[in-house]
């Protein structure tokens, strides 16, 4: 049996404790055995094994080598600048490794510090961490449970449990047991949890859980998960690994093809390690890192705070968003939304709203209490019934404060020629204790006839997603019996309230939905509540069908995995959740292929977050939260996500479209290099020619790309498909066919420059460094030719690329470079063929814009 089904007697009983608590003694002897009342930490790695861990991808192990290599060979100023590359991008992913370890810290700082506790039959203030199961403890309004308890005594007592379960609205209490097998926090009503707080009234229970066993406790299990890896990092970790396959066959196959030519060995190896070095695309892990830094600012511009930076591009890739309600779709702030009473003059149940809460005002005139009080005030307050100056005329003399049994407060208040009694309550309730109805300022008998209409009218308030509260009062000469003030009573008519949706969160699920991302809806509130909330927003559509669509806890907790499986990518709504169910949520979605984007504010969010391909917190959301998230919305504005999906898209192009460059750039030294020998050519490059080029090229113009404006149709595309390949759409394609063609460009001219007695090296080493810059223009739109979106809407590569031109010019013109590079200043004519040479690969590459463009054109006429 579950503790919430035990009766006080049986816990005690089998707590082996008492009344008057445990003795000092037998304490300690269950401190020793259960351990503190903390959260373990999982074991932290030291810095150096962080450190070294960056350094495991196969990509980053070719280059070390390579570096290793250049080195002993004399190529200091290669090894040095792949080694730098590497350390900084190592140091990058150190220190986002090690804040990631903060998550637990932040859950310790939530607990609370001290617990009042009976031992020896006497009352004591001891550190919460000390508490052990069979403890006694006391809690009253304002304090966070130290540990979880079944409660021994309640009164009038409501927990704050939005923390863990996601309710909007504080619990009621109680002490009775309660029947049903594997129920949810959210219903275990007799029993209270570590980290919740107590917004109303006292109470005393048992210790039943402490540390890592608590609600709490399981929830830091999960967070203490490993992290998933981002779409980009796994992307790069299997182009890293073909890449590097790659080059170590063509390297040997060309030192082989080289050495039977001819060729001295000594120069084919250097010829081999500069080719592999520059093959490399050693830029990438730092123009991918620059690239994600500088998304990161802008995003920070959009109210996106970035915690993680290769998860700045994850949520181009997501597919589903797994949305918490409260505080992330909502505004988490009850609020009166309509009012139904047979009276035109509702200045009763005004004066109702105003009088009958426990409200209090801070210095500041803000009210605090119970958030349906608040409501209820502000409401009253809205329509010009104040409660500060309405109770100088009105003052409180009496009250029945609100049980969970009765479901009702009632408060008396003096006025000229007697005492007027107010009472609210749930709609049954009020009901039962009235015996008439205000109806066109007229007190009539309350009639069965006119119940069923007040129970249809209130029903459709409920499917609204409205929680119903209704209000009541009688005037009387004098003050009688208790048990006679909530009888007989005069029905005004009831209010629904609900936490709106936030205003700007239907528009962005319109734009979610545009990008061809899911956006499901999962919440520990009542699933009327939330399916109606869901409607509002368009989460789910007229046609939904509730049994298909909508799922509890309960419910998710009885269907097998398999059947969940089938089921999960068609629901959009999840009620009564708990944290484990979130989790398995999200991980059935992974399994069946889907990116998940997970977003939540409080600590029952927190495992979801950590395990979700990216996780999204709330900036009002608490510190653990925070911490196991990827991105934060500091305006806690769902819309903001759309504008983050955007930076991501934009971001993985840019990346993707660095790629396309550097690999070309390197496919085009290959197809030079490799081709050479079967046509009888001598090598076309010299070692220091490939890595000056490597440099030159790689380097800026490829942080540039990182700045480029976002396509046209970037929000009009399906989300990339999680096992989509970083060379998908062509990407591979156009790789080998313009590097194939920048190889042949470059043999052509090498071929006649030998034939007519031109400086065929110089002119070959330029036609190559001049193609990839001219390549670099190209491709800065996948389809919009370069003319079209302006040389100058990318600044800093224009820039870049002019600069470029001119260092190569003074390889070719300065003396001292002559002789480092093995170069020859080239005549007027000799440099006109080089640089008509040069365009040949933008020209190309443009043509193949244009086609793509009229294939397009045509493709959507034939559709439509």
């Amino acid at each position: 049996m579950e503790f919430y089904q035990k009766t006080a007697e049986e816990i005690l009983e089998v707590l082996n404790t008492g009344p008057t608590g445990l003795s000092e003694r037998e304490a300690t002897q269950r401190l020793a055995i259960y351990g503190k009342n903390v959260l373990e930490k999982k074991k932290k790695s030291s810095p150096l094994t962080l450190f070294l861990s960056q350094f495991k991808d196969f990509l980053v192990f070719i280059l070390v080598v390579a570096a290793l290599i250049s080195g002993f060979l004399g190529e200091l100023i290669d090894t040095v600048t792949i080694t730098v590359i590497l350390l900084i991008n190592g140091l990058i992913g150190f220190i986002q490794t090690y804040r990631a370890e903060k998550a637990m810290e932040a859950l310790s700082k939530m607990l609370s510090l001290y617990a009042v506790v009976i031992r020896d039959g006497k009352i004591k203030k001891i550190p919460a961490e000390e508490l052990v199961p069979g403890d006694i403890v006391l809690i009253e309004a304002g304090e966070v449970i130290p540990a979880d308890l079944r409660l021994l005594e309640a009164y009038q007592l409501r927990v704050d449990e939005s923390l863990l379960t996601g309710e909007s609205v504080p619990v009621s209490k109680q002490v009775d047991p309660i029947i049903g097998e594997k129920l949810p926090v959210s219903e275990q009503k007799n029993m209270v949890f570590k980290g919740t707080f107590v917004t109303n009234g006292r109470g005393k229970g048992v210790v039943v859980a402490t540390g890592m066993n608590t609600e709490f406790g399981k929830i830091a299990k999960m967070v203490q998960q490993e992290d998933t890896k981002t779409p980009l990092q796994k992307r790069l970790a299997d182009f890293g690994k073909k890449l590097g396959l790659a080059i170590l066959f063509i390297c040997l196959l060309i030192f082989i093809l080289g050495v039977l030519r001819g060729e001295e060995p000594l120069r084919m190896i250097l010829t081999s390690v500069a080719l592999a070095v520059a093959a490399v695309p050693e830029a990438l892990p730092a123009v991918v890192t620059i690239t994600l830094a500088l998304g990161a600012k802008k995003m920070v511009d959009l109210n996106a705070l970035v915690r993680n930076l290769p998860a700045v591009e994850t949520l181009g890739s997501v597919t589903f968003i797994c949305t918490d309600k409260t505080g992330t779709l909502t505004q988490n702030k009850m609020t009166v939304r309509e009012v139904f009473s047979f009276e035109k003059q509702t200045n009763y149940l005004f004066l109702c709203m105003a009088l009958n809460n426990d409200i209090r005002l801070t210095e500041e005139g803000n009210p605090t209490g119970d958030p349906t009080e608040i409501a209820l005030y502000e409401y009253a307050k809205e329509n010009h019934f104040e409660k500060v100056e309405l109770q100088k005329k009105f003052p409180r003399v009496f009250e029945i404060p609100f049980d969970p049994k009765r479901k009702a407060m009632t408060t008396v208040h003096k006025k000229e020629n007697g005492y007027i009694v107010f009472t609210k309550g749930s709609l049954e309730t009020i009901l039962e204790k009235s015996a008439f109805i205000l109806l066109e300022d007229k007190i009539v008998p309350l009639t069965e006839e006119i119940k069923k209409e007040i129970s249809d009218k209130a029903l459709e308030f409920a499917k609204k997603g409205m929680r119903v509260l209704a209000f009541s009062y009688k005037e009387i000469p004098e003050l009688f019996e208790t048990e006679t003030l909530e009888s007989k009573l005069i029905f005004l008519g009831f209010c629904g309230m609900i936490d709106p949706p936030r205003k700007e969160v239907k528009e962005a699920i319109a734009l979610c939905k545009s990008a061809g991302i899911k956006v499901v809806m999962v919440t520990g509130d009542h699933p009327v509540t939330a399916w109606a909330i869901a409607k509002d927003l368009s989460i789910v559509e007229k046609d939904d069908p509730l049994d298909s669509a909508l799922i509890t806890g309960k419910e998710l907790e009885e269907m097998s995995l398999e059947d969940f499986e089938k089921k999960v990518e068609k629901i959009k709504v999840y009620a009564r959740t708990s944290p484990e169910q979130k989790l398995k949520i999200v991980k059935a979605l992974q399994e069946k292929g889907q990116f998940v984007a997970m977003t939540g504010d409080g600590v029952n969010d927190a495992p979801a977050l950590k395990k979700a391909d990216i996780g999204v917190s709330m900036g009002s959301g608490t510190e653990v939260a925070k911490e196991a998230s990827d991105l934060i919305l500091l305006d806690d504005n769902f819309a903001t996500i759309t504008q983050a999906v955007k930076e991501g898209r934009r971001i993985y192009d840019n990346i993707r479209k660095f790629v396309k460059y550097t690999m070309t750039s390197n496919s085009g030294e290959i197809w030079t290099v490799g081709l050479a020998p079967f046509l009888g050519l001598p090598l076309p490059l010299l070692p220091v020619h490939i890595l000056w080029i490597n440099l030159i090229t790689d380097g800026l113009p490829g942080i540039a790309l990182s700045g480029e404006r976002e396509e046209k149709d970037i929000m009009q595309r399906p989300p990339r498909h999680p096992k989509e390949s970083l060379f998908a759409h062509g990407l591979g394609i156009h790789i080998v066919w313009v590097g194939w063609l920048m190889g042949v460009v470059c043999l052509l001219v090498q071929g006649l420059a030998i034939k007519y007695n031109l400086h065929w090296q110089t002119m070959v080493f330029s036609v190559l460094c001049l193609s990839q810059l001219g390549h670099a223009l190209a491709i800065r739109s996948e389809k919009e030719s370069i003319f079209k979106i302006g040389l100058f809407s990318n600044k800093p590569l224009f820039y870049t690329i002019v600069f470029s031109v001119v260092l190569q010019l003074g390889i070719i013109y300065c003396p001292l470079f002559n002789k480092l590079f093995h170069t020859q200043p080239l005549s007027l004519r000799e440099l006109i063929i080089t640089f008509v040479a040069s365009s040949i690969v933008f020209i190309a590459v443009e043509i193949e814009k244009l086609i793509k463009r009229r294939y397009k054109g045509i493709s959507t006429k034939f559709k439509a």
